[in-house]
This record gives structure tokens, C-alpha cells and sequence, in this order.
């Protein structure tokens, strides 16, 4: 709802424009007789637009036919100040034919000549009551847009607090897991920006991907933590930490939780359809896992386990180029695997960078 504290209309802005001094002047006196408080003027056309700009007018009476610079030409630079309105003008002119072009250039209104007390009157005060709600309006949205902006700010700082929360529970179960999220975050990131995704999905995935493995904390440390091979039915409970995830995350209205949950549940479905869950295939499976899983894999061979040593940046893209049986070329998305070795170097840049912070 608007304000109902409107400026009053006589604390307005007048400028009138007219080479004639005594139109001038009889323009003054009717507006000052009729209330107005701050009404100044120029015979000077070629000042209107320094003089706007310094006092922002509410109205500008308008002559057309003048010397130097005519009224059709002051309209014009008029119009290039403001951009994201209307020139305030109502124009002031004897010849019927120049009303139309006048409209077309912006004039709001018109007033002929000779003059007429109550004509005058009637025009400036219609036009200063919408003039007057525009701004009041203008300036009230303004308002809305900050106070909006400050509780979305206020609400991405509480998400953002909660996924914080969340990567510090998994790293209670195991401290590799916290190392290998953080620069999961930096490689996703990385990533969204090569493949040219807008502002939004790179702010999301950055810290929505920090989450990919929070279903871990369901897993047993027994099989969790186990350094060897897991047993069959080891391997059936290990996969359910990616569904585990997707439930933890899930039902929220947080953006970065929805597309964490989409991470969680998705980023070890392959482009082939031989991952898990659910087999998904090609893009079936959402972008921002295709994203995920190449790089979750990249960290995951750069990193020691319980069940392999770590290995280099070499040998690491070896495995991902070639395959080694476990990882193959045919599990990626083609467009995102040729980013990645077109690219592979950043991918160790961040890892030598993260690993020394640690």
C-alpha cells in the first residue's frame, strides 16, 4: 500500500521557459496567485536542461517557438536526462499543428496562448497530482526494492549458515570428507563459469555442491571407514548414502538446498546409465551433477582413501582420459568431459592451492 502522506502539490518545482518577458511574468503571477510556492523561469532556452539537472523540476511550462534552441529541440535532450521517465513539460504554444508533434516528443499537456487564468491553473494542478504520485511511487518501490534486498541477503546468509552446519556434521565422520568438499566447491564453480552458466547457477552450485555427500553421515564408520574392498551387500549400503542425502536435503525452499538434494541424489548417475541409483541417462541426470560427478571423481583420485593411495594430477587424468575399468570416458557427459580436458589444469591449480590451506 502506498503511502497516504503525498507531497502537497504547491511545494512543487516550476521552471518556466518563454523568450517573452511578459509571458513570463504573467505566468508567474497566476501560478503564485494560485498557491505555488516555488515557481522560477528563464528566457533562455539553452539553460533548461543545466537547470534541471541541478533542481530536478516537478513541471516545466514550455515555450516552443524560441530563438537558438526551440521547445522540439529542449524536449529532445530532455528525454536523453530521463531515460527511465517522462520529461515533467507541458508545452506552450498558439499553433494548433504543433500540439501533435509535441505529444509525440513527450509533452504531457498543453497550454494555449492568450492565456487563460483557470486554464492554467486546471493543467498545472492535474498534471503536478500525477506528476506527484509517480515520484511518491517510484520512490516507494525503491524503498521495496532495498527492503526486499536486504531480506533476501539476510535469508541467503541463513541458507548458507545451514549448509555451513551441515558440511561441519560430516566432517565429524570423517575429516577427508570436509578437505575433499571444500575444493569440490572451488572445482564446481570453476566448472560453471567455463561453461558459461549465468550468476545464479554458479553462486548455487558453489555451495549446494559442498553437500553432495552428506548422506554419508547415515553410513556406518564400519563401512564407511573401512580400508579395504567393501563386501557386496558393504557396496548395497554404501550406495545409499546418495538417497540418504537427497532426503536430508529435501522439502526445503532454500536454492541452494534443492539443487544440493539434485546433487546428492544424482552425482554418481552416469551419461551411459551404469551409476547409481537409479540408472539414469544422459541428461536425465540434472547439469549441475554432470557437473559434480567429474569433478567428485577428479578430487576423489587426487585423494588419499581408506581403500587407495592418492594419486597425481598425471596419473589422475590418465585414469579419466583412458579409463582403468572402474572410471571410463563413456560415464561423462561428452560436452563436459571436453571442457574438463581442455581445461583439466585448473582443476589441479585448485587442488594444490586448497591442499596447501590446509
Amino acid at each position: 500500500m502506498l503511502p497516504l502522506n503525498l507531497p502537497n502539490i504547491f511545494d512543487c518545482k516550476i521552471l518556466i521557459v518563454d523568450d517573452h518577458e511578459v509571458n513570463v511574468t504573467l505566468l508567474e503571477r497566476l501560478l503564485c496567485r494560485g498557491g505555488y510556492q516555488h515557481v522560477t523561469s528563464t528566457i533562455n532556452s539553452c539553460e533548461v536542461c543545466e537547470l534541471h539537472q541541478k533542481n530536478d523540476y516537478d513541471l516545466i511550462l514550455l515555450d516552443l517557438q524560441m530563438p537558438v534552441m526551440d521547445g522540439f529541440h529542449v524536449m529532445e535532450k530532455l528525454k536523453e536526462m530521463e531515460v527511465d521517465t517522462y520529461p515533467p513539460v507541458i508545452v506552450i504554444t498558439a499553433q494548433p499543428n504543433h500540439k501533435l508533434r509535441a505529444f509525440k516528443m513527450g509533452a504531457k499537456d498543453f497550454i494555449g496562448k492568450p492565456f487563460e487564468m483557470a486554464e492554467v491553473l486546471a493543467r498545472v494542478h492535474n498534471f503536478l497530482e500525477v506528476r506527484v504520485l509517480q515520484k511518491t511511487l517510484k520512490n516507494y518501490n525503491k524503498t521495496l526494492e532495498k527492503r526486499v534486498s536486504e531480506k533476501t541477503s539476510d535469508l541467503r546468509d541463513s541458507y548458507i549458515e545451514t549448509i555451513f552446519t551441515m558440511t561441519r556434521a560430516a566432517e565429524y565422520k570423517d575429516e577427508e570428507t570436509g578437505d575433499h568438499v571444500q575444493r569440490i566447491s572451488y572445482y564446481s564453480r570453476e566448472f560453471a563459469k567455463m561453461l558459461g552458466l549465468d550468476e545464479e547457477f554458479i553462486d548455487k552450485i558453489f555451495f549446494a555442491s559442498a553437500m553432495h555427500d552428506i548422506g554419508k553421515i547415515g553410513i556406518p564408520d564400519h563401512i564407511l571407514l573401512k580400508p579395504g574392498s567393501f563386501e557386496p551387500h558393504e557396496w548395497l549400503i554404501m550406495q545409499q548414502h546418495a538417497a540418504m542425502g537427497a532426503k536430508i536435503l529435501g522439502n526445503s525452499n532454500s536454492p541452494y538446498l534443492k539443487m544440493g538434494a539434485e546433487i546428492a541424489l544424482n552425482h554418481h548417475e552416469r551419461w551411459d546409465g551404469s551409476g547409481y541409483p537409479s540408472g539414469k541417462k544422459g541428461e536425465e541426470i540434472p547439469l549441475s551433477a554432470r557437473i559434480m560427478n567429474i569433478c567428485d571423481i577428479y578430487d576423489a583420485l587426487r585423494s588419499k582413501r581408506p581403500y587407495k593411495p592418492a594419486f597425481n594430477h598425471s596419473k589422475t587424468m590418465e585414469i579419466i582420459t583412458s579409463g582403468d575399468g572402474r572410471t571410463q570416458p563413456q560415464h561423462f557427459d561428452p560436452v563436459i568431459f571436453a571442457e574438463f580436458k581442455k581445461n583439466h589444469q585448473v582443476f589441479g591449480d585448485i587442488f594444490d592451492m586448497q591442499t596447501a590451506l590446509i
